[in-house]
């Protein structure tokens, strides 16, 4: 046989075992999986689609965003199988852990696994200088807004307040309505949640001479303690105009989620395509450059799944016996 006919032919061969290895490892793979994601026009049903798409475009995964009620619907979707893959913020996911979902009430959501973080949602109080109020201690017996009622900061920031033995007279509106009241002399401060900069927040710093603060070094521990799906966060100096000082907070994480079930060779291929390719996570939206493999530890209670346990230790990140 000519050396030129045999070349060919092993070289035919091996791309022909490299196939079918290939096939054997993803055998078990759906040929179509769900995001849950949220509402049209919110971060998470951007973020969602455009990661779906990446899922689609590079492991041949059919992968499409669902739009649903957000992070409490979304744990609880992946929980029953009804998503693969669900985007949530770690206090709801928490709660549903722990049997205690707005949606699933007495449900402990424990087949849920975290793949990889995504951004945080840092909390924030912004009230006029004048008002003398410069603490979140300071709100006791003032009026303040926290945002829409069932949001992430109209949820917490009683809490929170309830944790420092805060009294004070809550009020529900949306971020540009708070901010408008507050301008007006009808609320005393607004506490929020948000990606930073908050624009309500920089638009009223732009127009009044306005406080900023998240947390005391008394407060912070007392509530990441009666809060641990919450993480410490210092807001730079300099991200407000006029504010040239940190402001230490916490921020809730949220993370990509997925079912115990899912294939822990797409997990480890999911989870690598979002923490290796960081440029193209930003294109996808820019609340992506907090997408890295470093914020791992941002998830302080569900287990990992095994492929992603298997992802970051190859990146030499150890992933404690608690998370696995």
């Amino acid at each position: 046989m000519p050396l030129r006919t045999l070349a060919a032919l092993t070289a035919a061969a091996t791309i022909a075992f490299g196939a079918a290895a290939g096939a054997q490892d993803r055998s078990d793979w759906p040929n179509s999986m769900t995001i849950g994601t949220a509402s049209q026009g919110g971060t998470y049903f951007v973020y969602g689609n455009g990661f779906a798409s990446y899922i689609a475009e590079t492991l041949g995964v059919a992968a499409t965003g669902e739009v649903t009620g957000g992070p409490v619907q979304n744990v609880t979707l992946v929980e029953t199988g009804d998503h693969l893959m669900g985007l949530v913020t770690m206090g709801p996911a928490y709660d549903a852990w722990n049997g205690k979902s707005e949606l699933a009430p007495g449900l402990e959501h424990k087949s849920i696994r975290a793949l990889f973080p995504m951004y945080q949602t840092p909390f924030q109080v912004i009230a006029l200088k004048s008002s003398g109020i410069n603490s979140v201690s300071d709100l006791a017996g003032k009026r303040v807004s926290v945002g829409p009622a069932g949001g992430t900061p109209g949820t917490y920031w009683p809490l929170f307040m309830q944790a420092l033995d805060v009294e004070a007279t809550i009020s529900n509106a949306g971020a540009s309505d708070a901010a408008g009241q507050l301008q007006d002399g009808l609320i005393d401060a607004f506490a929020f949640a948000a990606g930073m900069p908050i624009s309500a927040f920089a638009e009223l710093a732009a127009s009044q001479d306005v406080v900023m603060f998240g947390l005391s070094e008394e407060e912070l521990p007392k509530v990441l303690a009666a809060y641990p799906a919450m993480a410490p966060l210092t807001i730079p100096a300099g991200t407000y105009a006029g504010h040239d000082y940190d402001q230490p907070t916490v921020a809730l994480w949220n993370f990509a989620i997925a079912h115990q079930d899912m294939p822990e060779s797409l997990a480890y291929e999911i989870t690598k395509l979002a923490m290796g390719n960081s440029d193209r996570m930003i294109q996808i939206h820019a609340a992506a450059k907090e997408t890295l493999s470093e914020n791992w530890d941002k998830n302080t209670f569900m287990p990992f799944h095994p492929g992603a346990v298997r992802y970051f230790e190859e990146i030499g990140i150890t992933i404690p016996d608690t998370l696995r």
